[in-house]
């Protein structure tokens, strides 16, 4: 009986000194794994230091890695999409190269999915690696997404997973430029066969995160727009609001003026509800905005990324483009 093959796509961007180190680990834990061959694809994600050259260095070794280099920094979905595309597996772990994502839980995850499990996820428990204050971000994050998308994504739910070849052809077949795996996980998980591993993150092995707050507030923002047109609901609630509060103002004017025998300051009155009218209608167009962005950008159907895959054959780097 053949052997079923895993793949196992690592996603790097400027991760020079973590790549060996990974491989090492990967090398020890998959000698766990028995029955079962596995290709590992490192993805370089454009980086600007040794990444690239380390790669090679360890395919010289090791025939069964394949390297996906794209010509620039795409950034970390499609990354993960490119490399999902050149798996040949039955299964495919996604994973980050910078060792926190351990991989001393790969022949857990291929264990249960030899049994029966179509997709293990992995559930981070907590981070050593990241300070209060962005944790607590992140509990935001989430509970914005979940409170305003129409799927629930599951909270500390990394890219840390398998997923049998059935899902991965599934996934595939979205040609959306902006993604986010999480969310479209979410949209085709089923009911049964899903496994959970819950996992501690380790510190980096080696540099530093790629996420600043700027990434990964415009992640956030991407996020809800992808999953959810509630926003748009929002600002008509809002527009809603806001002219209702200045019936109400318009009301108490009119009596004042008519029956209280007050005139009502005049000046101070209309720059309040125009300000306030200006912040809402700034609001609304700014949501719509980001839509129209989206739309923009999705309907130019370009390739999600450019990239050159090498081999080695016959103990010989062979290069192969994908345009």
């Amino acid at each position: 009986m053949q052997n079923k093959l895993v793949s196992i796509v690592i996603s790097a961007f400027n991760e020079q000194d973590n790549v060996q180190e990974l491989y090492k680990q990967l090398k020890k834990e998959l000698k766990k794994v028995e029955n079962v061959d596995y290709e590992l694809i490192y993805v370089d994600d454009g980086s600007s230091d040794k990444t690239y050259d380390n790669c090679l260095k360890l395919q010289k070794k090791d025939k069964a890695i394949k390297i996906v280099q794209l010509k620039r920094n795409f950034g970390h979905e499609i990354a993960m999409t490119a490399g999902m595309d050149y798996a040949k597996g039955d299964a495919v772990i996604f994973m980050d190269a910078d060792l926190q994502h351990p991989p001393h839980y790969i022949p857990q995850m291929i264990e249960l999915w030899l049994r029966g499990k179509e997709i293990v996820l992995t559930k981070r428990i907590d981070n050593k690696d990241t300070s209060g204050l962005y944790k607590l971000c992140a509990k935001a994050f989430y509970f914005v997404l979940n409170l305003l998308s129409e799927r629930k994504i599951m909270e500390s739910a990394p890219d840390f997973r398998l997923l049998d070849r059935k899902y991965v052809d599934f996934l595939k077949g979205f040609n959306e430029q902006d993604r986010l795996f999480r969310g479209l996980l979410s949209w085709i998980m089923p009911n049964d066969n899903v496994a959970i591993i819950d996992f501690v993150a380790p510190e980096r092995f080696s540099g530093e995160s790629k996420y600043n707050f700027i990434k990964s507030l415009r992640l956030a923002v991407n996020s809800i727009v992808q999953f959810s047109v509630m926003p748009l609901r929002l600002a008509t609630y809002i527009g809603l609001l806001g002219a209702f509060l200045a019936l109400l103002l318009g009301f108490y004017v009119f009596a004042e003026h008519f029956f209280l025998h007050n005139p009502t300051p005049g000046y101070a009155t209309i720059m309040v509800t125009v300000v306030f009218l200006g912040a809402v209608q700034l609001i609304c167009l700014g949501i719509i905005g980001e839509y129209i962005g989206k739309i923009h950008m999705e309907v130019k159907k370009r390739p999600l990324y450019v990239a050159d895959y090498i081999t080695r054959k016959d103990n010989e780097n062979g290069a192969e483009k994908d345009i």
